[in-house]
């Protein structure tokens, strides 16, 4: 599947669904769609992102996820199944993640906490210390897991696997990856 640049802005300002299934135990939240994402429905589906080889990587998939022409039903069941969901901070899909606003990663963070409420995950897991910085007012967190957790999950802050995350790979990725995926209590492949 292939997109002009006119096709993908036509999606800015749209949402992706959340992927999340009963017995959700690692919530994964991105900073917001982009819009390869938004075209194709599929979160983190954009060539060349590394989120799904991480997870794979981190024995959390039992196969690699290729999302870039959309989410097939098997692959969304695979990850149901494992206990892993996905959202993100902020719901509306922009070129890029500088495109949003402070009060939209303030308001997309107590949206989190809602949706935390309702799924009651064990770990929350989200993708860019920079975007949770913002959407939760804590400008000296870390990557790792954080002191506090959210409304009964413990919080995890991890890379985001964007490609402009440069200095990350897939097996650093993985490795941060699969220490919130230990925590939640995943047991699929290497994951413990």
């Amino acid at each position: 599947m292939s997109f002009t640049r006119a096709e993908l802005l036509a999606f800015a300002g749209t949402s992706v669904p959340d992927l999340i299934g009963p017995g959700c135990r690692l919530l994964i939240s991105g900073i917001n769609p982009g819009l390869w994402t938004a075209a194709t429905g599929a979160h983190f589906a954009r060539p060349g992102n590394r989120f799904y080889p991480a997870l794979y990587a981190a024995g959390i998939t039992d196969h690699l996820i290729d999302a870039s022409d959309g989410m097939r039903a098997a692959d969304k069941a695979a990850l149901i199944g494992a206990g892993v969901g996905i959202t993100n901070v902020v719901a509306r899909a922009t070129a890029k993640a500088s495109d949003l606003t402070r009060d939209e990663f303030v308001r997309g963070g107590e949206q989190l906490v809602r949706t935390v409420e309702r799924v009651r995950p064990r770990v929350l897991a989200v993708l860019g210390v920079t975007a949770y910085r913002t959407a939760f007012s804590a400008p000296k967190a870390t990557v790792g897991e954080q002191p506090e957790g959210v409304a009964g999950a413990s919080l995890w802050v991890l890379p985001n696997p964007s490609g402009l995350n440069a200095h990350e790979s897939v097996a650093s990725l993985a490795r941060a990856y699969r220490e919130a995926a230990v925590a939640a209590g995943l047991r699929r492949g290497a994951v413990s």
